[in-house]
């Protein structure tokens, strides 16, 4: 078993390009990231196609860029590591088969990572985080609460039915004209508006399950706001900070309800000797919502854990960390490996919805 190992991490999921450099001792050596977010923002939203042509244009600049920064070359790497899915199976693709080309070309395993492990991981990097903890995992394609029992062993307590809180920060940021990447901008927003001015409903909130539903709180606000366009002849500025306001409030609330529920669980089911609250994802760099995950935890006497923002987001660290975890294990993945769009952490629970060929959606 290789105790300190030196892993690349390749990640190209959805629409940033990344690839880093991470030692067993969670020091990032190296770190490159292209965003592609002006390629998207006329669009209001990622266009897949775009997201995989860009990847294969940059993506031997930043794997170039990382090596460099952490002045090491392949040959030094014990491993190459790269998401395997899910994800935009376009970019997905790009990002394998690179990682594969390179690791048989320099002799070196590979080590395919489920893009959710690398976010469920994540705090691990740089933290002395023990298991079992409590995640919270909520980003753009994914809100689910998971009880993380340690590397590949996780057991989901509850998932989105529908849309993911991310995707209800970006669909309302879309509407409202705020730009793209939605959610920081509708965060900022948010900042000055008034939250108890549009009464939009909480889904789910207080059920005895840990499941979200967000499809019908983006309904409301696209109501709201056409309605009041419609009375005034338009939205003015105060208006949609309100609105963005409103909306933050109201899925902050589903989040942490659905979580308080789940912290119950994970007591009563781990009873564990050092209780963590762990939230990761790009949802998880709302400084709102932190705040407030931050409170929870401390009423239940938890340690509370978030990455540092750059971590929240998609990046070539948390595969490489990912990767380095599961390598440490003496786990290695062989070179046919599929790219999978759809690939849940918890392969036992049963589909909240969805099916098909592809997996469960959620």
């Amino acid at each position: 078993m290789v105790t300190h190992p030196v892993i690349l991490g390749i990640e190209t999921s959805c629409d940033e390009t990344a690839a880093a450099v991470v030692d067993a001792t969670g020091q990032v050596l190296g770190h490159a990231l292209l965003s592609q977010a002006q390629d998207h923002a006329v669009y209001g939203g990622v266009v897949p196609e775009i997201a995989a042509r860009a990847h294969g244009d940059h993506l031997d600049r930043m794997i170039a860029q990382a090596l460099d920064e952490s002045d090491m070359t392949i040959d030094d790497m014990d491993a190459i590591a790269a998401t395997a899915g899910p994800g935009l199976i376009g970019g997905v693709m790009v990002g394998l088969v690179t990682a594969k080309a390179l690791a048989l070309g320099a002799g070196k395993p590979f080590v395919a990572v489920n893009h959710l492990e690398g976010h469920a991981l994540s705090p691990r990097l740089g933290h002395d985080l023990a298991f079992p903890y409590l995640l919270l995992l909520v980003s753009g394609g994914h809100c689910q609460l998971l009880i993380v029992e340690d590397v590949g062993s996780y057991h989901r307590l509850g998932s989105t039915i529908d849309d993911a809180a991310g995707e209800a920060f970006d669909k309302t940021a879309k509407l409202l004209g705020l730009g793209y990447p939605g959610g920081p901008a509708l965060e900022k927003a948010a900042l000055s508006g008034d939250a108890a001015r549009f009464p939009l409903p909480r889904p789910l909130l207080g059920q005895d399950n840990c499941n979200f539903s967000f499809s019908g709180l983006k309904t409301a606000v696209r109501r709201s706001a056409e309605k009041l366009a419609d009375e005034q002849g338009g939205l003015y500025e105060q208006d949609i900070c309100d609105l963005a306001a409103a909306t933050q409030m109201a899925i902050g609330d589903c989040l942490i309800d659905r979580t308080r529920r789940a912290v119950d669980l994970y007591f009563t089911q781990m009873q564990p000797v050092t209780p963590t609250l762990v939230v990761a994802g790009g949802v998880a760099a709302n400084k709102a919502l932190r705040a407030r995950l931050a409170e929870l935890a401390e009423s239940r006497d938890m340690a509370f854990v978030a990455p540092p923002l750059w971590l929240c987001t998609d990046n070539g660290a948390m595969i490489a960390w990912a990767g380095l975890e599961r390598f440490r294990l003496g786990q290695r993945d062989g070179l046919d490996t599929p790219a999978r769009p759809r690939w849940p952490l918890d392969e036992t629970a049963l589909p909240v919805y969805g099916g098909g060929k592809k997996g469960a959606k959620a």
